[in-house]
C-alpha cells in the first residue's frame, strides 16, 4: 500500500515521505513538516488517533485518514481529534488525488481583492494572515475549521443546509457525510462561543442545516 500511494503520488508531481510506524512518522513531521499527511490508523506500534493529536497540538496541516476501519465511531474520533477528512479503504487513486487538492486548497491564502476583514461583534477574521481572534483573543482553528467559518461569516443571517456546507467546504462530491459537518461545527462551536451548549451565533436550524446570525453583517 505504501509503495503504491507513494509511486502514484510521486507521478502526479507531489514530494512523498512515507514513514511505516507512528513513532516515525511523529518523528518525521517534527523533522521535515510536510503539507499534508496522509495517515494509517492502524500502525505496528499504535494508533494513528494519536499521531493526529500530536500534529493538533501545534499545528493545523491537512490530515487526510485512509483506513480499512470505515464504523462511524472511528470516523468522529478521528474528525473530533483534527483530521480533515477519512476514506476507508478500498479506495481509487484519482478520490484520494481530488482529496488531496480540497485538503491543499483549504490551507490555500485568499486571491487578490478578497476583502481583507471580516467582523461579527467580538469577533474577528482576518482573510489575508487567516486568522481569527475572539474580544481580542487569538483563536486556532484547523484549515477546515477556518473554511468552513469563513463560509458562514460570508453567508451570515442565511439558512445554509448541510449538503450546501458539506460541497462549499470539503467539495461537490460531498453531500451525505453529515457526520463530518456535525462535528466541525461543535468544534467550532467551543472555541468562538461564549456557552457551546446554546450558542448565540452558530444556530442550529432542526431539519435543515445551520445558521450564522450577525447583527453586523
Amino acid at each position: 500500500m505504501v509503495r503504491t500511494l507513494r509511486t502514484n503520488l510521486r507521478g502526479h508531481g507531489f514530494q512523498v515521505e512515507t514513514a511505516e510506524t507512528a513513532g516515525d512518522a511523529i518523528a518525521s513531521y517534527e523533522r521535515r513538516p510536510p503539507d499534508l499527511v496522509v495517515l494509517d490508523l492502524n500502525l505496528p506500534d499504535g494508533d494513528g488517533f494519536e499521531v493526529v493529536r500530536r500534529i493538533r497540538e501545534h499545528s493545523g496541516t491537512p490530515i487526510i485518514v485512509l483506513s480499512a476501519r470505515g464504523g462511524e465511531t472511528d470516523k468522529v474520533n478521528a474528525l473530533d481529534l483534527g483530521a480533515d477528512d477519512y476514506m476507508t479503504k478500498p479506495f481509487g487513486i484519482d478520490e484520494l488525488l481530488a482529496r488531496i487538492r480540497v485538503a491543499l486548497r483549504h490551507v490555500a491564502r485568499p486571491g487578490a481583492g478578497t476583502e481583507r476583514r471580516i467582523r461579527s461583534g467580538d469577533l474577528v477574521v482576518d482573510l489575508e494572515r487567516r486568522a481569527v481572534s475572539v474580544a481580542g483573543r487569538d483563536i486556532h482553528l484547523t484549515p477546515t475549521e477556518y473554511d468552513l467559518l469563513k463560509v458562514f461569516l460570508t453567508n451570515a443571517n442565511k439558512v445554509l443546509t448541510d449538503r450546501m456546507l458539506l460541497q462549499r467546504v470539503w467539495g461537490p462530491d460531498y453531500g451525505d457525510e453529515s457526520h463530518y459537518l456535525h462535528v466541525y461545527v461543535a468544534r467550532l462551536r467551543r472555541k468562538i462561543e461564549d456557552d457551546p451548549q446554546a450558542p448565540k451565533h452558530l444556530t442550529t436550524e432542526p431539519g435543515v442545516g445551520y445558521r450564522f446570525r450577525s447583527e453586523d453583517l
